[in-house]
C-alpha cells in the first residue's frame, strides 16, 4: 500500500500561532487585557496583501493605541499549526546566498585599493605582506581603509591574509573605539563567510584586550552565529552581553531572531525574543520582520507568517523583494501553492519585479506539492521573463525531473548548467543521487559519487545520509557500511534528520527491530527523536502488523532494546548493525518475531511520544488509521483510536463516530476537519484522505468510505487521479482505491444520465506491481480486477499494460444505463454488528443517482 510517512528531512515543528504586538498608541484594543490568559485566533479569510486602513486622523497611529489587526486563522488555531506544511530546513535565506550582489560606493581611499592590489600578489608570502603593510601604513585612513582591506582579502578566501591585516590595523591602532570597529567589521566579515572559529578568536581576544566590550562587537558575533545556523550559541553570546551590563540594540535583536530562523529554533523562541524587544523600547524594522517571516517559512506557519506580513503593513514598514521571497517561501513550505501564486500577482502590481529567488521559491513549492507540470511551466515562464536561470533554478529543475524518473532530461539539465558555466554543486549531486536511487540504478549512484569526489566536492550530510538511505532500501548493506564509514571518517555529525531518514529506510523494508536499535543510538547520542522518527516506526508496524492482535501481548517497542548485547561495547553500533544486516541478508524477505510484533506495540510509541511531548501530525494520524486497517477486531481498532484523544478529540472524534457508522454530528465535524486538511499540501492531505477511507472500507463501513471520497473530490485533493476518462489508483491503499472505483464510475453515470458522451476510451490504472514476486501480481491490481468482476462492469486488462483495465466509452455508457448498475455501485454498510442512521449526508450520493 502507499506509505503515508514522509521522508525524514520533511520533520514538522509547530507552535503556537503569532501575537500581534500593540503599536504604542493611546487606548487598548478590547482583548489586549486578555493576551496572557487566552490564546489569540486568526481569522480563516484570504491573505490580504493591501495595506489595512489605517485610524482616521491619524498618518501615524499615536502613542498608545492598539491596531485592529485582521486575525488570520481559524477557530481551531493549535490544531492549524500543527497540520502546516513539513518542516524545511532550507530558507529563502540560503537561495539568496551566492547571488550576484550590487554592492554601493565604499568610503575607501584610493590608497586603499592600490594596498589590496599588493596584497593579493604577495598574500601567500607572510613577509611580502607585512611589507605592504608598512609602505602603505601610513597612507591608509582609518578603519574604513583597513576593513575595506580585510573585507576583500576575505571575499576572495584568503583568511590568513585578512586576519594579519586586521591584527596589522589594530596594533597600530591607539583609539580604543576604532579598535573596537575594526573588531566588529572583522567578525561581521568572518560570520558572513562562514569562518564562525576565527570570529570567536577575534571577539575573545578583543574582549580580553579591552576593546570588545561593545554592543556591536556583541551583535557582530551573534550574527556570525546566526547566519551559520547556531541559534543556542548565539543566544548564549546574548545573555552574556545582558549580564555585561550592555543593552541590545536594533541590530542585535534583529541578529538574534535571524538565529533563530537559520538555526530551525521554533517560532515561540523567536515570539519570545521579539516580546522582549517591543518591552525595553526597541521598535521593529524590515528586517526584524524579514527575519520572523523566514522562522515561520522554515516551520511551515503559513497562518502566522500571513499575520505577521499584516502586522508589517499595518506600521507602515514597507516590504522588498526579500520579504515578498520570504512570505511566498511560507506558503510554499504551507502547501499553500495558489495563494503563492496571488503574493506573485501582487508584486507584480507593487512593482516589486519577481527575480531568480521568487520563481525558484515557486517552482520548488509547486514541485513538493506534486504540481510538477505547474513548476516546469514556471521555468519557461521565468525565461520569457527574461531571467536567466542560476545554480539555485537549475538544481530545482534537475531534481524535478529526477523525481520523475525522467533521467534523460535531468541530465540534459546538468550539461546545460555546466554550458552556461555553472559547475555541478553538491546540491545537484544529491539530486541526482536520491532520484536515480529511488529507481533502484544503484551502478549510477555509485558512479555520480565517484565522480562528485573526483570533482574535489565535499559530501555533506544529507549526501551520507541520501546514500546510507539508497543503499539500506536496495538491500545493500555492505555499501551501506561502507559509506557509514566514510561518513564518521571526514569527522559529521549526525542530526535528528540523518537518523530519522535511515530509520525511515530500515522501515519500509520492514526491519522494524533494527530500527529500533537505531532509534536508541540516536538517543544514546544526545539527539531527540522527532515527530517524523516516530511516524516512520508507527506506520510500519501499521504495514507488517500480524492479524493475530491480542490486548494480552502488548509489547514496548523502545524499552528493553538498549540492553542489547551490543550496550557495553566501544565499536560503532550503527556498524554492527549494518553488518549483522549483511550477514543476515536472507533476513530482509521474512518477518523476525520483532518485526510481527502485535499492532498494540503502536501504543507503547504513543505513549512516548506523549512524554517526550512530541505532538504527532497528520502523517501520524494517517499512520494510526492505516494500522487500524490491519487489525482484525473492531474492539482492537477503537482501543488503537483512543489513544487519539490524548493528543486530539478532533480526528478521534471524526475517526470513531465514522467507525461507529455514522452518528448524528459527527459529519460536520468531520466536514470541518476535511477543511483544515485540505490546506495541506497535496500528497499528505490524499494519505489523510486514502488512510480513513482504507480503514473504513476495512471495517464495512463502506458508505461511509464512500462519502469520504466524494468529500476528497470536491476538495480536489486528487487533483492527478481522477479524470472522466481515467481514474489512477497507483498510490491508493486496496480499501480505498475499491471505494473510489464506485464513486468513480457514480461519478460517469451522472454524466451519462445528463445527456452527455463519455470519452472513446476509459481507464483505470493500478500498476503492473513492480515490487510484487511475480509481475503484474499486485495486491492493488488482485483487488481491483475482483471488484470489476463481482460488480460486473465491462473492464479488461489491456494487452500493452497489465496494470491497467479499460473499456470503451460505449460499452461502459450502455451498462451504466442497465436496471441494476445504480444499486451496485452505491455503497452500503454492514449493519449487521452496527445500527447507523444515515442523515443529510446521503444527499451527496443522490446527487450522482440522476
Amino acid at each position: 500500500m502507499a506509505s503515508s510517512t514522509p521522508p525524514p528531512h520533511c520533520a514538522l515543528t509547530t507552535c503556537k500561532p503569532y501575537h500581534p504586538h500593540p503599536l504604542p498608541q493611546t487606548h487598548s484594543h478590547p482583548h489586549a487585557n486578555h493576551r496572557n490568559n487566552h490564546q489569540r485566533h486568526w481569522s480563516s479569510q484570504k491573505v490580504s496583501l493591501n495595506r489595512p486602513t489605517p485610524p482616521r486622523n491619524a498618518t501615524h497611529p499615536p502613542p498608545s493605541q492598539t491596531p485592529n489587526f485582521l486575525y488570520l486563522s481559524s477557530s481551531k488555531s493549535d490544531f492549524s499549526a500543527d497540520f502546516s506544511g513539513r518542516r524545511s530546513t532550507r530558507f529563502v535565506s540560503k537561495m539568496h546566498f551566492g547571488r550576484a550582489k550590487i554592492s554601493g560606493n565604499g568610503r575607501h581611499s584610493s590608497f586603499a585599493e592600490e594596498a589590496l592590489e599588493e596584497a593579493i600578489r604577495c598574500c601567500k608570502n607572510e613577509a611580502g605582506l607585512d611589507q605592504v603593510l608598512l609602505t602603505f601604513g601610513s597612507k591608509l585612513l582609518g578603519s574604513e581603509d583597513y576593513t575595506f582591506l580585510f573585507r576583500e582579502l576575505g571575499n576572495r578566501g584568503e583568511w590568513l591574509a585578512a586576519m594579519r591585516c586586521f591584527e596589522f590595523a589594530v596594533g597600530h591602532e591607539r583609539k580604543r573605539n576604532e579598535q573596537g570597529k575594526l573588531a566588529s567589521s572583522m567578525i561581521s566579515i568572518l560570520g558572513r563567510s562562514g569562518k564562525v572559529d576565527l570570529a570567536e578568536k577575534v571577539f575573545e581576544n578583543a574582549v580580553s584586550d579591552g576593546y570588545g566590550n561593545t554592543v556591536y562587537a556583541y551583535s557582530a558575533l551573534i550574527s556570525a552565529y546566526a547566519k551559520s545556523g547556531y541559534c543556542n550559541e548565539a543566544i548564549r553570546v546574548f545573555e552574556t552581553m545582558k549580564d555585561s551590563g550592555l543593552k541590545p540594540n536594533l541590530v542585535t535583536y534583529n541578529a538574534l531572531i535571524d538565529a533563530c530562523g537559520k538555526g530551525g529554533a521554533d517560532f515561540k523562541r523567536a515570539s519570545e525574543i521579539f516580546d522582549e524587544m517591543l518591552r525595553n523600547g526597541v521598535q521593529p524594522d524590515r528586517i526584524t520582520f524579514n527575519s520572523l517571516l523566514a522562522v515561520c517559512s522554515g516551520a511551515g506557519l503559513w497562518e502566522t507568517a500571513r499575520g505577521l506580513f499584516n502586522e508589517m503593513i499595518y506600521r507602515g514598514i514597507d516590504q522588498d523583494i526579500y520579504t515578498y521571497n520570504t512570505f511566498l517561501d511560507a506558503a510554499c513550505n504551507g502547501g499553500q501553492i495558489d495563494a503563492a501564486f496571488d503574493i506573485m500577482s501582487e508584486m507584480h502590481a507593487k512593482n516589486i519585479l519577481p527575480n531568480q529567488v521568487t520563481y525558484s521559491t515557486v517552482i520548488r513549492g509547486c514541485a513538493k506539492a506534486g504540481r510538477l507540470d505547474r513548476a516546469l511551466s514556471l521555468f519557461n515562464e521565468m525565461k520569457c521573463a527574461g531571467i536567466t536561470l542560476d545554480r539555485v533554478s537549475y538544481n530545482t529543475l534537475l531534481a524535478i525531473y529526477a523525481s520523475l524518473g525522467k533521467f534523460e532530461e535531468a541530465l540534459n539539465v546538468s550539461k546545460e548548467m555546466e554550458s552556461m558555466g555553472i559547475k555541478k554543486d553538491v546540491v545537484t549531486y544529491n539530486a541526482l543521487l536520491d532520484g536515480f536511487g529511488k529507481q533502484g540504478m544503484y551502478t549510477k549512484v555509485k558512479q555520480l559519487f565517484a565522480e562528485m569526489k573526483a570533482e574535489k566536492l565535499s559530501p555533506n550530510l544529507l549526501t551520507y545520509s541520501t546514500l546510507i538511505s539508497v543503499y539500506l532500501k536496495g538491500a545493500l548493506y555492505h555499501d551501506a557500511v561502507e559509506v557509514y564509514k566514510e561518513f564518521k571518517k571526514q569527522g559529521l555529525k549526525a542530526d535528528v534528520v540523518f537518523y530519522s531518514k535511515l530509520i525511515d529506510a530500515l522501515c519500509k523494508k520492514g526491519l522494524v527491530e533494527y530500527s529500533s536499535l537505531l532509534l536508541n543510538e540516536m538517543t544514546k547520542e544526545g539527539i531527540q527523536p522527532n515527530v517524523v522518527t516516530y511516524n516512520s516506526i508507527i506506520n510500519a508496524f501499521g504495514e507488517s502488523a500480524s492479524s493475530e492482535c491480542g490486548s494480552d501481548n502488548v509489547t514496548q517497542i523502545v524499552s528493553t532494546i538498549s540492553q542489547s548485547k551490543w550496550e557495553n561495547t566501544e565499536e560503532d553500533n550503527i556498524v554492527k548493525i549494518f553488518e549483522q544486516l549483511a550477514a543476515q541478508k536472507s533476513a530482509s524477505g521474512k518477518k523476525t518475531n520483532a518485526e510481527r510484533q502485535d499492532i498494540l506495540c503502536i501504543l507503547g510509541v504513543f505513549h512516548k511520544m506523549h512524554e517526550l511531548q512530541i505532538k504527532p501530525n497528520v502523517v501520524t494520524f494517517s499512520a494510526i488509521l492505516n494500522a487500524c486497517s490491519r487489525c482484525s477486531s473492531f474492539d482492537e481498532a477503537s482501543l488503537l483510536l483512543e489513544e487519539l484523544r490524548l493528543f486530539d478529540n478532533q480526528v478521534y472524534g471524526v475517526a470513531h463516530g465514522l467507525l461507529m457508522g455514522q452518528r448524528e454530528g459527527v459529519w460536520a465535524q468531520a466536514l470541518s476537519l476535511f477543511n483544515e486538511v485540505k490546506q495541506m499540501d497535496s500528497s499528505t492531505a490524499s494519505a489523510f484522505y486514502n488512510a480513513l477511507t482504507d480503514m473504513l472500507w476495512h471495517f464495512d463501513q463502506k458508505q461511509g468510505a464512500q462519502l469520504v471520497v466524494l468529500e476528497g473530490k470536491r476538495s480536489e485533493v486528487w487533483e492527478n487521479t481522477w479524470s472522466t476518462s481515467c481514474l489512477d489508483l497507483h498510490l491508493m491503499s486496496s480499501g480505498a482505491a475499491c471505494a473510489m472505483v464506485h464513486t468513480w464510475l457514480l461519478s460517469i453515470r451522472s454524466i451519462v444520465f445528463e445527456g452527455h458522451e463519455l470519452p472513446k476510451m476509459l481507464s483505470i490504472l493500478t500498476g503492473w506491481g513492480k515490487h510484487s514476486k511475480i509481475t503484474g501480481d499486485g495486491a492493488l491490481k488482485r483487488a481491483i480486477e475482483g471488484l470489476l468482476t463481482s460488480i460486473g462492469a465491462p473492464f479488461q486488462v489491456a494487452k500493452c499494460n497489465i496494470g491497467r483495465f479499460i473499456s470503451t466509452g460505449a460499452v461502459v455508457t450502455a451498462w451504466l444505463r442497465e436496471s441494476g448498475t445504480l444499486e451496485v455501485l452505491v455503497l452500503q454498510d454492514d449493519t449487521s454488528h452496527l445500527r447507523a442512521t444515515r442523515f443529510g449526508q446521503i444527499s451527496n450520493l443522490q446527487q450522482l443517482t440522476l
